[in-house]
């Protein structure tokens, strides 16, 4: 997966916009894995509908989750993940997984948040506790 690492890293910089998907010009979370999709397959499968920026949203619906068992396939245990990987993070119990980041190494993950657009940051303990699933990009 060294090359959905190295799409990935093309896109730190990009400032933050939400629903948006367009290196160097802005996206949020789903938008740089939307565009490292793009870049490694070609078309996205299907529309992003749209979406709220709480992270606390309490609807119950786990949009993120289903779009990621239509596209990637089941769930990686957590134990195994690798670069390459897609994490799905949950803020809270109780609450739907509403950010999204690829890992870059053991430690590491790239990912877009308001403050900060896209970055590689540390996979420190606050970040690992809130991973909810891991996806391995199709071949």
């Amino acid at each position: 997966m060294n090359d959905v690492v190295a799409i990935a890293r093309g896109w730190i910089g990009t400032p933050y916009r939400h629903q948006a998907a367009r290196k160097a010009v802005g996206c949020d979370c789903l938008g740089l894995v939307r565009g490292v999709w793009r870049e490694r397959y070609g078309r996205e499968p299907e529309a992003a509908p749209p979406y709220g920026m709480d992270w606390a949203e309490r609807d119950g619906e786990e949009r993120l989750h289903a779009a990621a068992l239509r596209h990637f396939g089941p769930p990686v245990p957590k134990e195994t993940m690798a670069a390459g990987d897609l994490v799905l993070f949950r803020w809270q119990e109780g609450v739907a997984a509403k950010h999204l980041g690829i890992l870059s190494g053991a430690d590491r993950f790239i990912h877009a948040y308001e403050a900060a657009g896209v970055v590689e940051s540390p996979l420190v303990p606050g970040w690992r506790r809130r991973i909810a699933w891991v996806f391995r990009w199709p071949e």
